[in-house]
């Protein structure tokens, strides 16, 4: 269908090609309203219901919603009235739900739920959701758009994990969580002890810097196009932030060592700043365990090191082939915020 034509446009069309009564149906004399309210969010996510109160044969319809997409992400939207719905077209801070009837039947009148959004908190704190508009349609095609400017406040409780009491890490998780940055195995815990893949820092890199998802190709055969980390790896990739093991594996699935992480990092500075701002040449690893260390990944390790953004396991050991844990590459992810003033 051309783009061009609107969702309500759609749905005109559509009922144009019904077989319409010959006596039309008059608007009841009480005017309509509508009202959106909000549930308790649950497990991370708000529902929100349309209502509408002294509705006269409601045949189809045209919603416009407006949202804050930094903090909401929209997860699905139903229509509570038979028939069938558009796909909902998101677009910016704007939401179109478009929906109608078939056959030759009545429109749905009094009072009634229209529909529900089910949103996605993606951060803590506040924000709102506002239905904007209401294009009704009756099943004679008789069109009115009313003026809802309907508001309900969405607010995401503090996102506390259990099993984080004590832990060293547990401020910059937690940061990083209001944020939408990190997300817990589950609703109450982390795993701060838990590993890394290659594919999950990848996403954690691109969702701190808010890398743009593009359509470039990528050289690795083990991304496959209908995994979840198809465009976390293309846009890191595209951003000079992360390489493979060879020239067509990057191996997603693998955890992530320490010294593969201290190099990432410093790639996502010179991305954000054009160059890591330091010198290292001549520089001395101050490491007991430096022979350890890959030669590929010393320059990365030192910066990395003198910057404050990765610190040794102990004083004077690095341990560049360990696996990062979730708590390290949490923290890490905090201060490499902290140190481009992005936080």
């Amino acid at each position: 269908m051309n783009r061009k034509i609107t969702l309500f446009t759609f749905i005109v069309f559509f009922l144009s090609c019904l077989p319409i009564p010959l006596l039309a149906t008059a608007y009841a004399e009480t005017a309509p309203s509508f009202l959106l309210t909000a549930d308790k969010p649950v497990d991370g996510k708000i529902t929100l219901t349309m209502s509408g109160k002294n509705i006269d044969d409601l045949y189809g319809y045209e919603a416009k919603l407006t949202f804050d997409p930094d903090r909401l992400e929209l997860a699905k939207a139903e229509s509570e009235l038979d028939g069938f719905s558009v796909q909902p077209i998101v677009k910016n801070n704007e939401i179109t739900l478009a929906h109608t009837k078939t056959g030759n039947k009545a429109g749905e009148s009094g009072d009634f739920i229209i529909g529900t959004l089910t949103f996605k908190m993606k951060k803590d704190g506040a924000s709102s959701v506002k239905w904007i508009s209401m294009k009704a349609v009756n099943r004679n095609l008789a069109v009115h758009t009313y003026s809802v400017e309907e508001s309900v406040s969405v607010a995401s409780p503090k996102k506390g994990f259990i099993d984080l009491d004590g832990h060293w890490a547990k401020a910059d998780i937690e940061l990083l969580a209001s944020k939408g940055i990190v997300e817990g195995m589950d609703e109450h815990h982390f795993v701060p002890q838990g590993q890394v893949t290659r594919a999950q820092f990848a996403a954690l890199i691109s969702r701190a810097l808010k890398l743009k998802t593009n359509a470039e190709e990528i050289p690795f055969a083990d991304v496959a196009p209908d995994s979840w980390y198809k465009d976390v790896v293309t846009s890191a990739y595209s951003a000079g932030i992360i390489q493979g093991m060879t020239e067509t594996r990057f191996a997603p699935e693998k955890d992530i060592t320490r010294e593969e992480m201290a190099v990432m990092i410093v790639r996502a500075i010179n991305h954000v700043r054009g160059s890591a701002s330091e010198d290292t040449t001549g520089a001395a690893m101050t490491f007991a365990d430096s022979e350890s260390i890959s030669e590929w990944a010393k320059e990365g390790i030192h910066l990395s090191v003198r910057l404050g953004i990765i610190n040794g396991r102990t004083e004077d050991r690095f341990v560049p082939q360990d696996r990062a844990t979730r708590a390290e590459a949490a923290t890490v992810m905090k201060r490499l915020l902290s140190a481009l003033n992005l936080l």
